[in-house]
């Protein structure tokens, strides 16, 4: 009767968690893995019990059995590497991709071969106990190793997250590793006598109980004067391995009183207790609260001062140089303040302007919604001119006129100023202590003082950075708009002159050819001003077709208007290009040729085909100061007083896109030579 409890128990609270994954994650491949996992578990649970229900189809029900534990490996293995991970395939390393790709070989021997290669029973009904063969033995010790892996990924996950998400986690980590460990225990057992058993499966199903109880949990709830001179990482790791010791003397005391209780005391009963008690004891040991007091304890007792200040400054400063954006560096510096001084949350605020208030940029588990710090509060006048730190627990909140509100409902504690040479760059605000009985002195304002400039500092260079790049676009912005206006007002003018002249001469016919040649000239000109200023597709939206180049380049020599002065030459070759990219490419070297020689050419363009497809275009004009060679291809670098800058940076994207290049050979005096591969 207890063992149809705690199954159903153990399967009905994992298809809670399953549900409630599935309807906040999604389909995601994290979502999908923790399903496989407790689908596993719970289908294990099931079948098993069938097995200790019918045991004259033994063999029949272990074949299932042995199919669902097949799928264990792969169901927790993909579960550690992707459960509170942010989940990349290039991020996952080559040794677990072999596991995972070894993880195949269980199912496969489950499905062909037979349940009695793997066990054997003589008098199952009466002993509950499977005996393993060679075979099987093999198949339970590979079953283990990956158990064994799914653990070893479950604790670097939870090692390298942040206090905030350990605190999420907690739950999630401690089930699932429950679990996990009570497999290690199970096989482990079953290996060393060479059976499994199965009076141990109550001991199983109360342990996935728990397990998902917990998770369920954590997603409903959590959505985580002599001085001895000790490592202070390993007097930390002394508090845990005393805690283990006297878990361990519990253990012996408790093993040593069930002597009194007589050979009839049910194993399995002794077992699930004691698993119980470790997991107590990991609950208690993963506690933020606890681990915080600890450290406090011993940094009274044992050290001179309170933090290791080489190691926070490299901690912090791996921190800081980690962030690839703003957001990063900003949500990094909160990270760090939470971490270094146990804090649950924390806000970073930001000045908007030179003398406007400071608003809130980033937030760590707090929601400043209106909340801003006046530059006018006496609080942050005196953090502005005295970096002084504000202690909410000495300061009132009503001193701050937009913020009072916010400090009050966060339980903010500290107010940190980041202050740079040119003034306050930013306020961190910190609140919601791990430890709420801890008392912060003069070692922590100074800690707090020194990390405030090294992110002021890089503050400083994030918003002289942006400014830098948002002067470099209006500087860019503004010599287009020269050039522009500059080949607007030469058109405006020629257009002008044509229609003064049209008032006194518009009847006259030798006029109106002159007038429509102008109009024409002055039309194709605005078209390569429109060209020139089109931004260039990327590759994937070229539109290549099959194009004979020879008759590519006789067109886009005729569109330059050097019909006269330019020839065209060479074979056919056929390209498999986008025509009209191409053609602005041919059109502007050829227009570049022909101002070269002031219009009078000759200007050579030749198609052929060596070790690919080119164009080459020649003239015999002023040449390319060498000096100038090298920034040939700069957006916005031009040796002509009327050109824009950007003709050859387009024509090289263009011929770029389509997986070619562009050779120059030039000399003063000599002309230039500009071949385009494609």
């Amino acid at each position: 009767m207890m063992q149809v409890v705690l199954s159903a128990g153990a399967v009905l609270l994992s298809l809670a968690v399953i549900g409630v994954t599935i309807r906040r994650q999604g389909l995601t491949l994290s979502a999908c893995a923790t399903v496989a996992a407790l689908t596993a578990a719970s289908a294990l649970e099931v079948l098993d019990f069938m097995v200790m229900l019918d045991p004259d189809r033994l063999f029949e029900w272990k074949r299932w059995v042995l199919a669902v534990e097949s799928l264990l490996p792969a169901a927790w293995l993909s579960y550690s590497l992707t459960h509170s991970r942010r989940t990349a395939t290039s991020a996952v390393p080559r040794l677990q991709w072999f596991f995972a790709a070894a993880t195949a070989a269980f199912p496969l021997a489950a499905l062909l071969l037979p349940p009695e290669v793997f066990i054997y029973s003589p008098d199952f009904a009466t002993e509950r106990v499977l005996f393993l063969t060679v075979h099987g033995y093999y198949f339970y010790l590979g079953l283990l190793l990956f158990v064994v892996v799914s653990l070893v990924n479950l604790e670097g996950t939870y090692s390298h997250a942040s206090l905030l998400e350990r605190w999420r986690i907690k739950f999630d980590f401690i089930g699932a590793t429950s679990y996990l460990a009570l497999l290690v225990l199970y096989y482990s057992q079953g290996l060393l006598h060479r059976s499994l058993n199965m009076g141990l499966l109550p001991v199983r199903s109360l342990i996935l109980a728990l397990a998902a109880a917990m998770m369920l949990y954590s997603l409903l709830a959590r959505g985580s004067g002599v001085r001895i001179a000790v490592s202070r990482n390993m007097a930390y790791k002394s508090v845990v391995l005393v805690a283990v010791g006297l878990y361990l003397v519990a253990v012996g005391v408790m093993g040593e009183g069930l002597r009194y209780f007589g050979e009839g005391f049910p194993k399995a009963m002794a077992i699930a207790t004691l698993f119980c008690m470790g997991i107590a004891l990991v609950v208690i040991l993963l506690s933020e609260t606890l681990r915080r007091r600890v450290r406090v304890f011993i940094h009274k007792n044992f050290y001179r001062s309170k933090y290791d200040y080489q190691t926070q400054w490299l901690h912090f400063t791996d921190l800081l140089a980690s962030a690839r954006s703003s957001d990063g560096l900003m949500e990094a510096i909160l990270a760090g303040y939470s971490g270094v001084f146990g804090m649950n949350s924390g806000v970073l605020f930001l000045k908007s302007g030179d003398n406007g208030p400071f608003r809130w940029a980033v937030a760590r588990e707090q929601a400043p919604v209106g909340a801003f710090f006046s530059s006018n509060d006496l609080p942050v006048r005196r953090m502005a001119e005295e970096g002084w730190i504000v202690n909410l627990r000495e300061a009132s909140p009503e001193e701050f006129s937009g913020a009072g509100e916010f400090v009050r409902e966060n339980s903010v504690v500290f107010l940190i100023p980041l202050s740079s040479g040119e003034g306050l760059e930013g306020i961190v605000a910190l609140g919601r202590p791990v430890h709420e009985g801890e008392l912060y002195h003069y070692e922590d304002y100074d800690l707090m003082k020194t990390m405030a400039r090294q992110a002021a500092s890089a503050l400083m260079n994030l918003r002289l950075s942006e400014e830098l790049a948002s002067a470099r676009e209006l500087e860019v912005m503004g010599r287009v708009s020269t050039f522009i206006l500059h080949d607007l007002k030469n058109l405006v003018y020629t257009l002008s002159l044509t229609v003064d002249n049209a008032r006194d001469h518009i009847a006259d016919p030798e006029f109106q050819d002159d007038m429509l040649g102008t109009l024409g000239n002055t039309v194709n000109r605005m078209k390569l001003l429109i060209a020139r200023l089109r931004g260039l597709p990327e590759k994937q939206s070229l539109n290549r077709e099959e194009v004979d180049l020879l008759l590519l380049a006789g067109e886009s020599a005729g569109l330059a208007g050097g019909r006269d002065c330019v020839r065209v030459g060479g074979s056919a070759v056929c390209a498999h290009v986008d025509r009209e990219e191409i053609q602005k490419v041919v059109m502007n070297l050829v227009v570049n040729a022909l101002e070269a020689t002031e219009g009078k050419g000759p200007v050579m363009v030749e198609v052929g085909c060596g070790n690919a497809p080119y164009i080459r275009v020649s003239d015999s004009g002023c040449g390319i100061p060498e000096a100038f060679r090298a920034h040939l291809f700069s957006p916005f670098r031009t040796t002509k007083k009327k050109g824009l800058g950007i003709g050859l940076y387009q024509c090289r994207r263009i011929v770029e896109a389509h997986g070619g290049r562009i050779d120059v050979e030039s000399a003063p005096g000599q002309g230039a030579t500009f071949t385009v591969w494609l």
